[in-house]
């Protein structure tokens, strides 16, 4: 690996022209078929194997055209206090407001008169007016929104309270100024770091073409794939953190060998080898994490997955081709201007502070040991009182438009009215259909939890009924989704009275379903990735303990970091500062996506600080030292590299979605754990403890394991074997040392 790696730096070093012709070229076609693409569709959800999602599918078969996708939108109205709605200058503004609507663009289908389809509350104090579109909410235009928003303002100045629930004003998500923030602050660290604007500057601009292949790719197949908005999201987070990362870790490495005399060429060669090798087992780590969300089985998030896996491999390549073509393009002033004075002189580098942590590890292991899990153990406590669930407009910030109007459908109508449950009924194997579903009716009446069903609905083939029930309780709670088991577990009685088949779907239904789902796949996802790396790091490592005490503190880690999402986004602690302004449920996929994203990325911080450790042992250090020397070389880079992940991340805190809001603010609090509790103060003080065996593996495995050179060995002996007269001075004084 590490030869192979040495030789391809060196390559891209020489080529550097066609190298980044090449780069340059992909960006230009990727960004071509970016804006070439058509408008992509709102991303379709469904979840194989689910009730809600099987009762969808029987009713797009049995009721066609009635599982539409066009956008919705439900204005609500309230009348003045102390009026009425009934009354008759209230009815006329609704009913001017109906006829606006209906004229306010050309994609509006039809608009439905709240005295007309009965949709006022008993009081007559609420009522409201449906509207669906011709087109999805994705593809609705500005003009068209606008055209919206500009009748929703008219009816205001008549003393109603107008506002509008559904998706028809739903635009694409923003992250707003704390993205570019994340991305100035991951700047000047980077500047901090390396003393030098060209060397910071590398980093930024390979990460940024990274993720504009990726994130362009994406796009032009967002159409053709059904990839939803968040994808692009997720790529573009994840892309941008381990695209400075590991171009960062090339950087560095190629600095230290510059530092240690070697040429420019030599020096690129060996930096691709050896921090090369790991960033690819680090990509690997992250890929492997992404990919395995398909177990799952959930379309939408598999895509994600994939996707994001998909600009991981590009900044791999990009790191490995592209940052040492660069390289040959900048020279010696990777190093700033105080640096280069310094190795003129010979000038040997002071003891730095990862050398003086280490050894204060070293001498005090047990103490930072304890200190360290209790730490975490103690963030990891509100886990405990975890809620899942999927946002609904009862998750948006009490200022929207689209809150307001889901407390006053909640007042109007009761709580339950904003998620009604669809009941479908498959009556086909039913002697008498209709005596079938009025039994149906009848049972779901009697179930603790109903508010009031619908009479039901029949199909043109009479075989098959819809009745819509609302709950008594508000759609996230667990009271409702106890209402969607009570009734599909009578429906396992009324199919064995009557022969008909009734199953629960909706929105309210579906979120239920995708929890369960979520849930259940945690554990064998856990296992399968988990596993997975274990294997991997234990090639990487050759060690059964390293890889091991790796996993152990990634558990630590992401337990402690959803305890911070709990505290935050569900107990509302410290809400306001993230601009959180509606506590709620996490969401369903949190915990599994959590995982899966923060086991890859913490792998990469034990990758590039263990290598260094793992190469100084077998180079001949005892443990200890081993220890200390892979903290002068790593604990710089990783900490700027840490920072930088984590303002990459906390900068889409920032964003207008509740689920990209969460993600950010998850992911950032878990790479802080974990590489600054996990990685620089539990594993020095592990391996100090273990010593010798922290590198122990059995021989029989040893013959079995693959040898992938990643701490560079193999680079050592072909210099050594090499003839005096072709060896660069700096390798003449190391073999003669």
């Amino acid at each position: 690996m590490a030869t192979f790696l040495y030789k391809l730096g060196k390559l891209a070093f020489r080529r550097r022209h066609f190298v980044a012709l090449i780069w340059v070229a992909l960006l230009t076609l990727a960004g071509v078929g970016a804006a070439s693409a058509p408008t992509a569709a709102s991303s379709s959800f469904s979840i194989p194997g689910t009730e809600a999602q099987k009762a969808f599918d029987l009713l797009d078969q049995r009721f066609p055209g009635s599982a539409a996708d066009g956008a919705t939108a439900r204005v609500v109205f309230e009348a003045p206090k102390g009026e009425k709605l009934t009354d008759a200058g209230n009815r006329a503004d609704i009913q001017d407001t109906v006829a606006s609507l209906k004229s306010s663009s050309k994609q509006v289908a039809s608009v439905a008169d709240p005295f007309v389809a009965k949709t006022l509350s008993k009081d007559g104090s609420i009522a409201y007016a449906s509207a669906s579109y011709k087109v999805s909410s994705m593809e609705l235009t500005d003009a068209d929104r606008d055209a919206l928003q500009d009748v929703i303002d008219e009816a205001k100045t008549t003393g109603l309270t107008v506002e509008v629930g559904g998706d028809a004003l739903q635009a694409m998500p923003e992250t707003g100024a704390t993205e570019i923030i994340g991305i100035a602050v991951a700047a000047v660290v980077l500047v901090i770091t390396f003393g030098s604007l060209i060397a910071a500057g590398l980093p930024l601009l390979t990460a940024l073409i990274g993720v504009g292949i990726g994130v362009s790719a994406i796009t032009a197949l967002a159409s053709v794939l059904d990839l939803g908005s968040t994808t692009s999201t997720l790529a573009m987070m994840i892309g941008l953190a381990v695209g400075i990362d590991y171009a960062l870790f090339i950087v560095s490495r190629y600095r230290g060998e510059l530092a240690e005399g070697r040429d420019r060429e030599e020096a690129a060669g060996r930096a691709v080898g050896t921090a090369g090798s790991a960033v690819v087992f680090a990509g690997l780590t992250v890929v492997i994490a992404l990919v395995g969300l398909a177990v799952v089985n959930i379309p939408m998030l598999t895509k994600m997955g994939i996707a994001a896996a998909g600009t991981v491999a590009i900044a791999v390549l990009i790191a490995l081709t592209l940052i040492p073509a660069l390289l040959g393009y900048v020279g010696k002033r990777v190093h700033g201007r105080k640096a280069r004075k310094d190795l003129s002189t010979d000038k040997q580098p002071k003891v730095n502070m990862g050398t003086r942590w280490a050894g204060f590890v070293l001498r005090r292991p047990v103490t930072v040991l304890i200190a360290g899990i209790v730490g975490l153990g103690a963030m990891a406590v509100p886990v405990a009182s975890l809620e899942l669930g999927l946002p609904d407009d009862g998750a948006q910030p009490t200022s929207t438009t689209q809150r307001k109007a889901y407390d006053l459908l909640s007042e109007g109508f009761g709580p339950g009215f904003n998620g009604p449950l669809m009941t479908v009924v498959d009556a086909k194997g039913a002697d008498d259909p209709k005596a079938a579903v009025s039994e149906v009716v009848r049972e779901i009446k009697g179930t603790d939890g109903v508010a009031a069903v619908t009479p039901a609905t029949f199909n043109k083939s009479g075989d098959t009924a819809v009745i819509s029930v609302v709950s008594k309780y508000k759609p996230s709670s667990v009271d409702t989704e106890n209402v969607v088991h009570d009734i599909r577990d009578a429906g396992v009685d009324i199919k064995a009275d009557t022969g008909a088949e009734l199953s629960v779907t909706g929105s309210t239904a579906m979120n239920i379903d995708v929890s369960q789902k979520l849930n259940d796949a945690l554990i064998p996802y856990l296992a399968l990735v988990v596993g997975l790396a274990f294997l991997l790091l234990m090639v990487v490592f050759r060690s059964v303990l390293v890889p091991l005490k790796a996993a152990l503190g990634f558990l630590l880690s992401v337990l402690a970091a959803l305890g911070a999402v709990v505290a935050v986004f569900q107990w509302g602690w410290l809400g306001s500062l993230f601009g959180v302004e509606q506590t709620g449920p996490v969401m369903s996929m949190m915990p599994i996506f959590m995982v899966g994203v923060v086991f890859g990325l913490a792998m990469d911080y034990e990758v590039f600080l263990v290598t260094r450790m793992r190469e100084a042992y077998v180079h001949g250090e005892r443990p200890a030292q081993a220890v200390v020397t892979g903290f002068k070389h790593g604990a710089r880079v990783v900490t700027a590299a840490a920072i930088i992940m984590i303002a990459v991340f906390a900068g889409f805190i920032g964003s207008s979605e509740q689920m990209v809001k969460m993600i950010g603010f998850g992911l950032a609090i878990a790479v802080f754990f974990d590489a600054f509790v996990v990685r620089m103060t539990i594993v020095p003080a592990v391996l100090a403890l273990l010593g010798k065996k922290a590198w122990w593996l059995p021989k029989w495995l040893a013959r079995v394991l693959p040898n992938v050179d990643v701490e560079g060995e193999g680079l050592r002996t072909a210099s050594a074997d090499r003839p005096d007269e072709d060896r660069p001075d700096e390798d003449r004084k190391l073999v003669s040392a």
